[in-house]
């Protein structure tokens, strides 16, 4: 994304190398010795102990709240003797692993966030950036254990994260909880690079090569949380770390304003770590040796009582009172004039000439000692980037306006991968609806009668079964899996940006949804756009000689420009819609990778992703209008066409010259005429054995009932991803 400009028309799959995978390196390429589990969840076997029928948010709702948030402040300030807390308290421990597990959520793909307690896994769990956080995760076990499943960890590490900052007299915004676990690794692109951060690697920014951060990472180098606090490759300058904070801060949603609250009032806590090199520690969590039961760094008892911890490698803390909610921070950052030193560790960090002794900290195991502040050089941009001084300068003079930036900026951090607030669950969720969360007014359903007699209408309108369904993917499948956005629920696919993306074919959808809204009468657009397009396909399965209702739950309601920020939806653009066959520019990710990657979001299985394609390209459903993978006669009509038609013999197919490997042409085997067209998205079900024996299930006779009975079910599933509204309303009686 251009920061000034807000394009985000960049392919969100570009990447240095010439063709990478999905996901880039996984967990097997960074630890090849580590204990591979994935043959004991062959078969479709889940790893979740709880089974797919616990419901957490039930679980949740019966947990004692007010007793939860009382153990966690006690143990703010019970120390233990294996990982004495600085300054005699956690709080900012805990602030930093909170921060940490939410931190890593990006705007592109909505992938990352502390959704499901990732933080527990490789590689998040031996990432450099969250170095120790290891300990801060076991110091919750007995609280974990002690409410078991009505607290999951993802809750847990953002509930005391929280806790931790009204315990040092800090403001906060509210919690939501709801955040069940998952208990493996998710599957998420964190970039190509070879080594983590501080082993050589360079900056993913370097204006002056023309390098920019590749679409969708946010975080500037690989094992970064956001900036390398050094400055941009170790190199100290802080207009140079405003530059790439800026960048990587709105990649995470987070504005000028925003940015510089967070930073602020997360460094008026607690410290950095840079006591001795980082090399005299031990290796990361997932490196470390049996005995060690998954700890990892630093676990030298003796360096541990003594303080000599290394993280970051600065070391020091930011402000004068490192675990009490103040203003000082702007006021030292201000006051004083800084000159560039190295911590004990070899880090560049920058510490105030000729400090007052009132200005200086108590070190963190003798509070009898005094030491020396310090700042990063991401710090410093805070006092040397233009516009990030106005806006610490009217902190500085304003700290009550300090105090509700951060508290709001705190919460969009920790609560802005949960999707719609009526998600949130608990006492603590605020009152006040933001637009970040995507508001959409309460809806009311049609009754049967006023539905019924809207698709009829609509059937009757002139509009094509093709043009519906179009109109009805449109609307429904910008819903993201990773941060529950989008969604057929407020229309929005009406309203700017939707309306004018490219793979929405903006004239059509324009003329469909303009006859929509004159036959709706009092049904919301929301649903009649998803009625229109259940007409549809009820109409294409009864051409093909087969009688099925396709389920609707009514009752969406419309948003309107009031309720939408657009700008923070130019990221659910589709770049690559493979159930359209629709790619708006060759990438450097195969474009049937990207088909995988829209299921993944949408939360489908393999063979739902398998029959909505075959489905969709019946239906004639393509962005464009284009024969790509329209292997029948009789578009429109909801048949496996597409499966018999692929896997028959008789067709030869060849790339199409100058296509780059895009575009195919199917001949006859025997006359050599041209058949078919089709894409790599299309293709794919054939060549990948696994899609192959999928889609022969579909092309096999007598299952042709089956295929239309799992096509409605996938597109059911699809048209209410984001129905939140239905599966939350008990526990929100």
């Amino acid at each position: 994304m251009d920061v000034k400009t807000g394009d985000m028309s960049g392919c969100p799959f570009h990447g240095d190398a010439e063709i990478r995978g999905l996901f880039g390196r996984t967990n097997r390429d960074w630890w090849p010795e580590a204990m591979e589990l994935r043959i004991l969840m062959e078969g479709g076997r889940s790893a979740n102990p709880f089974g797919e029928d616990f419901d957490y948010a039930e679980a949740f709702n019966a947990i004692d709240y007010k007793a939860l948030k009382a153990d966690l402040t006690a143990l703010m300030t019970d120390s233990q003797d294996w990982w004495p807390a600085d300054y005699g308290h956690y709080g900012p421990f805990f602030i930093r692993m909170a921060w940490h597990a939410a931190g890593t959520y990006r705007t592109g793909d909505g992938r990352g966030g502390g959704g499901s307690g990732q933080q527990r896994f490789a590689p998040l769990n031996s990432w450099p950036d969250n170095g120790n956080l290891d300990k801060a995760r076991r110091l919750l076990w007995p609280v974990k254990q002690k409410y078991g499943k009505h607290i999951s960890w993802a809750d847990l590490f953002i509930l005391a994260g929280n806790v931790a900052i009204e315990s040092m007299g800090g403001p906060v915004f509210g919690f939501g909880g709801g955040r069940a676990d998952v208990f493996e690794p998710e599957s998420v692109y964190w970039g190509t690079e070879e080594q983590w951060v501080n082993e050589g690697v360079e900056t993913r920014i370097i204006p002056d090569e023309g390098k920019a951060l590749e679409n969708p990472l946010a975080a500037i180098q690989m094992g970064l949380i956001y900036v390398n606090p050094e400055g941009p490759g170790g190199d100290p300058d802080p207009l140079a770390s405003g530059r790439d904070m800026r960048e990587t801060f709105a990649r995470m949603a987070m504005n000028d304003e925003e940015t510089v609250a967070l930073t602020a009032g997360g460094h008026a806590f607690g410290k950095a770590h840079g006591a001795h090199p980082a090399d005299t520690f031990g290796d990361s969590p997932e490196s470390e040796v049996l005995e060690l039961q998954g700890f990892g760094w630093l676990n030298d008892e003796d360096e541990i009582a003594k303080g000599n911890i290394t993280t970051s490698g600065i070391e020091g803390s930011w402000s004068n009172n490192p675990t009490s909610w103040s203003h000082d921070y702007f006021r030292i950052l201000f006051k004083y004039d800084f000159e560039l030193v190295e911590s004990p560790a070899g880090a560049k960090m920058w510490t105030p000439i000729n400090p007052d002794p009132e200005d200086m900290a108590p070190d963190a195991r003798d509070p009898s000692k005094k030491v020396r502040t310090m700042m990063t050089t991401a710090d410093m941009a805070l006092k040397m980037d233009p516009d990030y001084r106005v806006i610490s300068e009217r902190f500085l003079k304003h700290p009550e306006q300090l105090d509700d930036a951060f508290a709001r900026a705190w919460f969009k951090l920790c609560h802005r991968d949960m999707g719609p607030k009526v998600r949130y669950l608990g006492p603590e969720v605020p009152e006040e609806t933001l637009i970040w969360m995507d508001p959409v007014p309460e809806g009311g359903a049609p009754s049967d009668s006023a539905a019924s007699a809207f698709k009829s209408a609509i059937l009757d309108s002139g509009l094509t079964v093709s043009e519906l369904v179009k109109a009805a993917w449109a609307s429904a499948s910008t819903y993201r899996n990773s941060d529950h956005r989008g969604g057929a629920n407020g229309a929005r696919v009406r309203l700017a940006p939707q309306k004018d993306w490219k793979a929405n074919d903006p004239e059509e959808l324009d003329k469909v949804l303009a006859k929509i809204d004159e036959l709706r009468g009092d049904i919301s657009m929301a649903d009649a756009i998803v009625l229109a397009g259940n007409a549809a396909v009820e109409k294409a399965a009864s051409d093909a000689g087969h009688s099925i209702a396709v389920p609707f739950t009514g009752g969406r309601g419309d948003a309107g420009d009031e309720h939408t920020d657009a700008a923070s939806f130019e990221p659910l653009e589709p770049f690559a819609d493979g159930f359209r066959n629709y790619l708006k520019t060759k990438a450097d990710v195969r474009t049937e990778e990207m088909l995988i990657d829209k299921a993944h979001l949408l939360g489908l299985s393999m063979p739902e992703m398998t029959v909505l394609v075959g489905g969709m390209r019946a239906l004639g459903a393509n962005a464009g209008n284009t024969k790509h993978g329209v292997f029948t006669d009789r578009v429109g009509q909801l048949t496996p066409d597409f499966f018999t038609n692929l896997l028959d013999m008789g067709t030869k197919w060849a790339p199409v010259d100058g296509s780059g490997d895009e575009e195919y042409v199917g001949t006859d085997r025997k006359s050599g005429a041209e058949k078919y067209r089709a894409t790599r998205a299309d293709l794919v079900f054939g060549s990948n054995s696994q899609l192959r024996a999928v889609a022969e299930v579909y092309a096999e006779n007598g299952n042709e009932a089956k295929f239309v009975a799992d096509f409605v079910a996938a597109w059911t599933k699809v048209m209410d991803n984001d129905r939140f509204d239905v599966a939350y309303a008990k526990y929100h009686a």
